[in-house]
């Protein structure tokens, strides 16, 4: 199975430098949409429900202190493998990047604000606190299966 890491240097190979919060969202829409169109997560690795929208951990620890995201040299140490992506993958991913590109990452937090998986992980915590809660794969099939096709 692909990781995180795999999507974030394709990501960001093909597609150039971005902030981290902007990647985050981008790799966030495209395992949904894998979800929803190919019937399989692109990777394992579960998002949280932050403040700023979702975020997924181990990619976070990746870029952590970094805010503009150059190229993909930081996941190094993880190994990121793009031939790890099948054809199938890699449409998804640039179906999803090239439909959100333009968008500023904070338009792209606005609107994952809006969306129920993001909501539901957060539950009732007050607003800028930093949480653990999952968004989980189902909630995002559920959600994105009706609101995206």
């Amino acid at each position: 199975m692909t990781t995180v890491f795999d999507v974030a240097k394709y990501i960001l190979d093909n597609y150039g430098t971005m902030s981290a919060m902007k990647l985050q969202k981008l790799i966030f829409y495209s395992q949904a949409m894998s979800l929803v169109w190919d019937d399989v997560p692109l990777f394992e690795d579960d998002f949280e429900a932050w403040a700023k929208g979702p975020v997924c951990r181990a990619l976070f620890n990746a870029h952590k202190g970094k805010f503009f995201l150059k190229n993909s040299d930081f996941l190094n140490p993880y190994k990121p493998n793009i031939s790890n992506l099948s054809t199938e993958q890699k449409e998804t991913i640039n179906t999803v990047v090239d439909s959100l590109k333009d968008y500023p990452p904070y338009v792209l937090s606005d609107m994952v604000h809006k969306e129920k998986p993001w909501l539901e992980a957060r539950g009732d915590l007050p607003q800028g606190a930093r949480c653990q809660n999952i968004i989980t794969k189902n909630s995002m099939l559920e959600y994105y299966l009706e609101h995206w096709t």
